[in-house]
Order: structure tokens, then sequence, then C-alpha cells
């Protein structure tokens, strides 16, 4: 079984190991953090390294996937998958046994599907995504790089959601509508209507 690192020690790290020891296709090898002063071990898993070590670490390791969360503002996440593709790290894609993703769909390198997610036939999503617990993404949409969806949202077929995208909890969209690039879209809300680039809506 291949080891991966993860790059991120916090809560959505905690999350993200309960996926990988119930996927059983990776051996977690170990924890990055940026600072490995403040936090010692998660779950059991030790913190091997810290982000500047990722470079020495590469010739030991293959594999790799961030662990940090995305509240709003993907530059974090953005700035470590660049960091991992120039060092040449594989990214896999991460699925949960308790999630459901058809077999028409595709899903982008780094991204992981939580448990209970959906996603049907044909839709997709993009690079370094989080699909989080019990969100549903429905038949033909497409979910840009770097996009946050979660827990429990609902984005229905047809729909198109940009790129560094946060849609928060419980949010429900219309079928066939637009959301642009960098949104965020606060929990709980009912989308009925295109979103343009750049907004933040809230209940």
């Amino acid at each position: 079984m291949d080891k991966i690192l993860l790059i991120g020690a916090g809560g959505h790290a905690r999350a993200c190991i309960d996926v990988i020891e119930n996927a059983n296709e990776y051996e977690i090898a170990g924890l990055i953090e940026k600072d490995k002063s403040m936090i010692h071990a998660n779950l059991g898993y030790p913190i091997i390294g810290t982000d500047s070590d990722l470079e020495n670490m590469r010739q030991k390791y293959s594999y790799a996937l961030i662990t940090v969360g995305q509240i709003k503002s993907p530059e974090i996440r953005m700035k470590l998958y660049t960091l991992l593709k120039k060092l040449s790290f594989k990214q896999p894609f991460v699925i949960s046994p308790k999630a459901y993703v058809s077999k028409h769909a595709k899903i982008g390198e780094g991204s992981i599907v939580m448990h209970g997610s959906f996603v049907n036939a044909n839709a997709t999503i993009g690079n370094n995504c989080i699909l989080n617990n019990k969100s549903l993404i429905e038949h033909d949409a497409i979910i840009g790089n770097h996009c946050h969806i979660a827990t429990g949202a609902i984005i229905n077929g047809e729909v198109s959601v940009g790129d560094k995208t946060f849609i928060g909890s419980g949010v429900i969209t219309k079928q066939s509508i637009s959301i642009g690039n960098n949104c965020v879209i606060g929990a709980g809300v009912v989308l009925k209507s295109d979103v343009e680039p750049n907004q933040i809506i809230k209940n």
C-alpha cells in the first residue's frame, strides 16, 4: 500500500484521516504542518515535518493530499497545491467508501469526496476540491478548481460553479444556473438565479 503525506494537521485533517482510513487505499505516513512546534500528533498520526521539509521528503514519499480546510478563502490550499505540483508530488483524489460517485463522473486530482456525498452521472469536479459530508452534486454539474462544497449542500443538475468558490452548508441551487469564480455563498442560501464572480451572498 502506498504511503501518503497529509498537508495540514487541524480539524479538517481529522475528517480526511477518517475518510482515508475507511477507503484503505493509502497508508498515512504522517502529517505536515507549517509549524510543528504547535501540534505533535492528530488522531495518533505524528507531525513529521513542516512545509519547508517537503522538498527533501519528496525523495521518500510520492503521494500527498492537502488536508487544510477551506472556509471562504482558498488561498492556503491553492498555495500548497502549487507547491506540491512544483515538487512533483502525486495528488490523488480520495473517495469515501460511504460516498457514491457515478462511473460517468470525473474527479480532479487532489480532491476529496467525503462520507455520504453523492456525485451523479456526467458531473465534473475540478482539482483540489472538498466535497464535504452529505453534499450532493447532481448530473451534468461542473465544479471548478479549488472549491469547497460544504456539508449538506445541494448542487442541482447542470449547475456550473466557478473556480475558488465556497458553497456553504445547506445551500440549495436551482438547476442550470451559473455561479462565478471566487464567490462565497453562505450557509442555508437558496440560489434561484446566476451569481456573478466575486460575490458574497448571505441569508
